[in-house]
């Protein structure tokens, strides 16, 4: 019996139970297995994807909803990926079609690697601006910060949903409430008995990826990245806006260097709502 095309296959929902087909799509494609950030994303949000003929997925996605439940104010897309030998045959651009159908007026934002920014531009996607990845161990040094840190508590969470409001511009209730379970560590900066920032580390792979990180400032911002290194071995991973360039600076000067640069892009809309001096790095480029 012949296969099937994949025009001719259905797009469907994937659940957690497709974990690990989603972990075996990042392989494929030389991208780390990242089973825990599947699993958030999974969870916290919508994922699509084609069942391959000959077993595993051919392609998938999440997309992850931010406020109104019923018209969301604002869609995250992320994990887009097309199997080896599948690609280059139009099924990534099937995909996303039905996913910006599925979101219909809302707002669409994603993080593009420069192979997959062209697809993105042909679909209406425009660059509102980019982020930097850098990774390594963090070495300490320097004079000692001037601004206080702690372990978030769990009376801390409203005031850490209402902060993250504020700075993103949109309700994260589902993601931030997930963090405490999710991440190693969350720390809070403090002044005076109010908080002025808060960042995570989270385990992916071999790194401890830094994120989110909303801080009053560049200096505290910076007191939240050493405060989260020194409670972990592992190397630092961080996506920082560029328009940060003092914290750039700094982390590299620290140790991590620049591993790659992706394009932030929007739909639907000019630019990222909320206050971007304040966001330092999403939770994942893959949630938007």
């Amino acid at each position: 019996m012949p296969m099937p095309s994949l025009a001719a296959l259905p797009i469907r929902r994937l659940t957690p139970r497709d974990l690990t087909a989603c972990a075996d799509l990042s392989e494929d494609r030389g991208w780390p297995r990242e089973e825990h950030k599947w699993c958030l994303l999974l969870t916290a949000g919508k994922g699509y994807g084609i069942d391959d003929p000959e077993g595993g997925l051919a392609t998938a996605c999440v997309v992850t909803e931010y406020g109104s439940r019923h018209t969301p104010d604002l869609c995250g897309i992320g994990m887009v990926l097309v199997a080896e030998r599948h690609a280059r045959q139009g099924i990534g651009r099937r995909l996303m079609r039905h996913v910006m159908a599925e979101c219909k007026t809302s707002p669409l934002t994603l993080y593009a690697t420069p192979s997959g920014r062209p697809l993105y531009e042909q679909l209406g996607f425009k660059a509102t601006g980019s982020s930097e990845m850098v990774r390594g161990y963090f070495t300490s040094g320097g004079p000692p910060s001037t601004v206080a840190t702690r372990p978030a508590a769990a009376g801390d969470l409203t005031t850490l949903i209402r902060l993250d409001g504020d700075v993103f511009g949109v309700d994260r209730t589902h993601m931030i409430t997930r963090l405490p379970a999710f991440a190693d560590q969350v720390r809070v900066a403090e002044e005076n008995g109010r908080i002025t920032g808060y960042a995570a580390a989270w385990p992916n792979m071999d790194t401890q990826v830094v994120g989110p990180l909303i801080a009053r400032d560049p200096e505290t911002a910076k007191a939240l990245v050493a405060s989260l290194a020194a409670g972990t071995d592992r190397p630092l991973r961080t996506d920082v806006d560029v328009r940060h360039a003092d914290l750039l600076a700094w982390l590299k000067e620290r140790g991590l260097a620049s591993v790659a640069a992706n394009a932030v892009m929007t739909h639907g809309f000019p630019d990222l709502p909320g206050d971007w001096r304040r966001r330092f790095a999403p939770l994942t480029v893959a949630a938007g």
